[in-house]
């Protein structure tokens, strides 16, 4: 271990010298988050953040794309990947449970450059991604209330979210638990229904495995619909990062990190497999109701039409209020993530200090307010249209996401190597990811195939502006990047200068008088 620093807000008494133990009382800053996430937030924070319309609607399109062997096999490919990145992620998590996350990660791990570009990378796809979801929120409404323009809707709910996440990270935790148990419980009675239609139980027919036994059906359009449902998949799995992010205000986070990672994961995969193979045993991929999947089209959702084929009445009532609360809840997390994202970059000096500050409950409200503002885009609806706007904005912040899952990667394998070089040993960490280096560098390796080819189809047949939509967070990324590097003159870490410092330091060696609350590092080794 190199030598101790002692953080300014340690103070000793009646020491001539520093000293850990007793006679250290921790001085908390004005501006810190509070630790008021529990287990089940956090478990449902990254569940509900990849459950949403790529489930419930866009999921009858890739099996009318692929077939349901197709689609079943991206999803579980997809999924293999994420379950490497999470390992990744939760076993920097856990050592290093702050908001600022991945940026933390990137500038500590990589360089500060690198660092800087994902940290506004990651900002900037989910305040768009807000703005998004608002967009979409006024399509749904659209179906109880055609008569009132869209944003109305948009704006009122702005305001909802903005407000619940001016509370506090506890408030915030608590809506994300019950909107996403709204998601999770819609899933589980699909679920259940799918399987009694399968066997015959309800509905008209038994039709088992009928769907399944044609090869050519099975696997319809060969390998290149498996790869473009395979870059769909990647957005639907897009979401279960933020557990990193909420990592920064867990009550006990070196224990609930590595639970919440454990778990979550196999649960969603559940979700998405099992949601698949059951759509793909009860719809024909030739069914006209998957060939007509979009977003708006809650009619088209394979959900509704099971069950309305199950006799459930008020089918596409039913799931268009579950989709609101998909829509919702992706709302809500983004504008917690990106709101905790702009207040680290500021805290390390990378966005300006008055996002850096918070309130007496610990909310940064100065980084929430500006957040919300990108939110107003989603008031271009008014402007060009609902389905126009939702479009661009989601492809803008679509790659974003990619990016910052590389980024995850790449910290992780720089992370363990520093780890090892300081002299450390894997049993020492609080979580460990089981198949470095492996894992980190096959899911590199996959998310540059993902970012090239997301929307390779529109390159080959030569759409402009479609292509610029797709792809415009590639040079935005690199830009950041660079022109930070270029002013900062900042380079690649070395393996031995990392700083591996957390909060949990401040748990296992510092005794806080009075229970105070803590979120930066207090104690460097």
């Amino acid at each position: 271990m190199s030598k101790l620093s002692l953080d300014p807000r340690l103070e000793t008494q009646g020491q001539s010298g520093p000293r850990l133990g007793k006679q250290t009382r921790y001085v908390p800053d004005d501006n810190e988050l509070k630790r008021g996430l529990s287990s089940r937030h956090l478990q449902m924070i990254a569940i509900g953040g990849a459950i949403g319309t790529g489930l419930f609607v866009a999921s009858g399109g890739t099996i009318a794309q692929a077939g349901p062997g197709g689609a079943l096999l991206a999803y579980a490919l997809v999924g293999l990947m994420v379950f490497l990145l999470m390992q990744s992620l939760g076993e920097m998590s856990a050592k290093i449970p702050v908001a600022g996350s991945f940026q933390t990660y990137a500038t500590r791990f990589v360089s500060p450059s690198f660092g800087f570009a994902i940290g506004w990378n990651y900002w900037f796809n989910w305040a768009i991604t807000v703005a998004a979801e608002l967009v979409a929120a006024g399509i749904i409404m659209d179906f109880w209330f055609p008569e009132v323009p869209g944003w109305v809707w948009a704006g009122g709910f702005l305001l909802l979210l903005t407000g619940i996440n001016a509370l506090s990270a506890k408030a915030f935790g608590e809506s994300e638990f019950w909107l996403s148990l709204i998601k999770v419980a819609a899933v589980i009675l699909f679920l259940v229904a799918g399987v009694l239609m399968i066997i015959g139980v309800l509905g008209d027919s038994a039709p088992g495995l009928s769907n399944w036994q044609n090869r050519e059906d099975v696997f319809h359009g060969g390998w290149v619909s498996i790869l473009s449902v395979f870059m769909i998949a990647g957005f639907s799995f897009q979401g279960t990062e933020l557990v990193g992010v909420a990592a920064g205000e867990a009550k006990n986070p070196r224990r609930e990190v590595p639970r919440a990672i454990r778990s979550v994961f196999w649960r969603i995969m559940i979700f998405y497999i099992g949601a698949i193979f059951v759509i793909g045993c009860l719809i024909p991929l030739t069914d006209p109701s998957l060939l007509s999947s979009g977003e708006a089209d809650i009619g088209a959702s394979p959900f509704t039409l099971v069950f309305e084929r199950a006799g459930i009445a008020f089918a596409a009532g039913l799931m268009n209020a579950v989709i609101l609360t998909a829509i919702l809840s992706a709302g809500n997390s983004g504008l917690y993530a990106s709101t905790r994202m702009l207040y680290a970059m500021a805290k390390d000096g990378k966005a300006p200090k008055i996002f850096g500050t918070t309130n007496s409950r610990g909310v940064p409200i100065a980084a929430l307010l500006a957040t919300a503002a990108v939110g107003l885009f989603g008031f271009l609806s008014a402007l060009v249209g609902q389905g126009a706007a939702y479009a661009w904005l989601i492809n803008v912040s679509g790659l974003c996401g990619f990016i910052v899952w590389a980024g995850i990667a790449l910290s992780h394998y720089r992370f363990r190597r520093a780890f090892l070089a300081q002299g450390n040993a894997v049993a020492d960490l609080p979580y460990r990811a089981a198949f470095f280096p492996i894992g980190p560098l096959l899911a590199f390796a996959v998310l540059i195939l993902v970012i090239a080819g997301q929307n390779y189809e529109a390159v080959l047949a030569g759409r402009g502006m479609e292509v610029l939509s797709s792809y415009i967070g590639i040079p935005m990324f690199l830009g950041l990047w660079l022109i930070h590097r270029f002013v900062s003159k900042s380079q690649l870490v070395p393996l031995m200068e990392v700083d591996l410092s957390g909060p949990e330091d401040i748990e296992d060696s510092v005794d806080l008088e009075g229970g105070a609350e803590y979120s930066g590092s207090a104690v460097r080794r």
